[in-house]
């Protein structure tokens, strides 16, 4: 039965999954009294399988044939297009004091596992709506993370290109070799392997915040959020949970397996290293999130003479978690903010420039993980072919000393990684000129650019000198941000493997 349901295309399939999804919330809604909002999701759960039972009996008829890679991928852009449509219907239906754009905003913001909101007034969500959103940005991180392995490796995409042999959007598949599995059974297979560690993580995290004091809402939504790397919160961020530092060390903990997929599994070309000490993303992600807050921390040091804080070391302490823990936030684009992020600014009298912020949310996580930005291992690349050739302007005949797969990354993955970057940052120009353009001010522009193509969107908070309310932009503006956070979500390369003429051909 799974094989058959998995002829279909894979937009009906999430559309019949969330349908069932949103069942979840419609029984929260109803233990909270909460009848106009269970209505909402119950209503829009019955007609979403409805809609999905008659498309399926209607292509049910035709010719069992399997969707190709570049098919799947379609299927993908178009969910992350239209689905969010669907998903916002019960929000629409449930607040009914908002705008069908901004409901179509939101659930596309946590369905890309941004996590920019615009409903940050205390009390404006009921609980039951913002189990919804974080439900929303839970399923969006594993899609993408299944759909890094099942969709974007196979067409050499995603970052896998850096190690690939192959062009970027066509496969690598080779006839002196075992012949590849069907588009469809490598779906199902790789979602049987990676759904159960991802749900198991997510419990696991949910019970361990529960234990450090935060309601079972709370918990569940930052638990959910925190495997996505979407940065959703039902109270503001983590800096308001009553877990406390507790909690924020467990976070930190679990957030260490967006730096690289070995952290959990090794089935990738970019991941066949027998220790996750050895791999380089891990090692680089690690460099970051030591190096970093160690700077800070000297900056703050040297700062404190000034306001006569150096004795204070149990502040000066505070204030290097502080760092510690937001900066892997933002590497890993989740966006959680320390409760001791303020300390580190006490502490030193100095404020901290959100630059730093923005800077390693462009950087990234890891290749094949829910965390978005460049990515750890395209920066790997391009830092190996930046040290080869400083050898050689030192040694212009002298022979490099690394494995062929190293080499490999160093030639033609270090030249690729140049390319996305040159896309990326045209990308981000493209997006802070045509904000700039519909009234927003030049820095105000590029935090939200800079927020939308790395999917980080507690940005707008912080990186700014004020707070960026994304309710008062303009509705031309919001379409611009959606547009910008699906392009950081499915990274310009694959929608660019788009146009492959095999597509349309077919």
């Amino acid at each position: 039965m799974t094989g058959r349901l998995l002829t279909f295309p894979l937009i009906l399939i999430l559309t019949g999954i969330s349908a069932l999804v949103m069942f979840l919330p419609m029984i929260d809604a109803l233990f909270r009294s909460d009848t106009s909002v269970a209505r909402a999701f119950g209503y829009s759960g019955f007609l979403g399988l409805a809609l999905v039972l008659v498309v399926g009996l209607a292509m049910s008829g035709r010719p069992r044939r399997d969707e190709s890679d570049l098919q799947n991928l379609l299927s993908l852009f178009l969910a992350y297009l239209f689905l969010p449509v669907f998903l916002a219907f019960p929000l629409y239906e449930g607040l009914e004091t908002t705008s069908f754009l901004n409901a179509y905003f939101e659930m596309l913001s946590c369905f890309t596992t941004t996590g920019a909101t615009l409903f940050d007034k205390p009390g404006r969500l009921m609980d039951s709506l913002h189990l919804w959103r974080g439900l929303v940005g839970w399923f969006g991180g594993l899609l993408i993370w299944i759909s890094a392995s099942a969709v974007l490796a196979p067409l050499n995409l995603g970052g896998f290109e850096v190690t690939a042999s192959a062009e970027p959007g066509q496969g690598d598949t080779r006839l002196d070799r075992f012949q590849r599995a069907s588009s469809g059974k490598r779906l199902e297979q790789i979602t049987m392997q990676l759904a159960p560690i991802y749900i198991g993580l997510t419990g696991i995290l949910w019970i361990m915040l529960m234990i450090g004091g935060d309601r079972a809402l709370v918990a569940l939504i930052h638990a959910m959020s925190t495997m996505a790397t979407s940065g959703i919160s039902s109270v503001g961020g983590v800096q308001n949970g009553v877990s406390g530092v507790g909690g924020e060390v467990v976070i930190f903990l679990f957030l260490l397996f967006s730096l690289s997929r070995l952290t959990f599994s090794s089935d990738t070309v970019t991941t066949a290293r027998p220790s996750i000490l050895e791999d380089p993303e891990f090692r680089l992600g690690m460099v970051l999130v030591l190096g970093v807050p160690l700077l800070l921390f000297l900056r703050h040091w040297i700062a404190s003479f000034d306001v006569d804080e150096v004795q204070n070391l149990g502040q000066g302490l505070r204030a290097l978690w502080g760092s510690l823990f937001t900066v892997l936030s933002f590497l890993s684009t989740t966006g959680f903010q320390s409760a001791d992020w303020v300390a580190a600014q006490q502490w030193s009298g100095l404020g901290t420039p959100g630059l730093i912020l923005m800077g390693l949310s462009l950087v990234g996580g890891g290749v094949a993980t829910t965390a978005g930005g460049v990515k750890l291992l395209r920066v790997f690349a391009l830092y190996l072919n930046g040290r080869r050739e400083m050898e050689r302007l030192v040694h212009p005949s002298s022979v490099g000393r690394a494995s062929a797969g190293s080499r490999r990354i160093r030639r033609k993955g270090a030249f690729i990684a140049w390319i996305f970057f040159m896309l990326f940052a045209i990308s981000l120009a493209l997006v802070t000129v045509v904000l700039s353009a519909l009234g927003e001010d030049f820095e105000r522009a590029t935090v939200l650019a800079i927020s939308a193509l790395s999917t980080t969107g507690p940005l707008t908070t912080v990186a700014a000198e004020e707070p960026i309310r994304l309710l008062g932009m303009t509705e031309a503006a919001k379409l611009v941000f959606c547009a910008a956070m699906v392009l950081g979500r499915l990274e310009t390369l694959a929608i660019i493997a788009l146009f492959n003429p095999g597509l349309w051909r077919d």
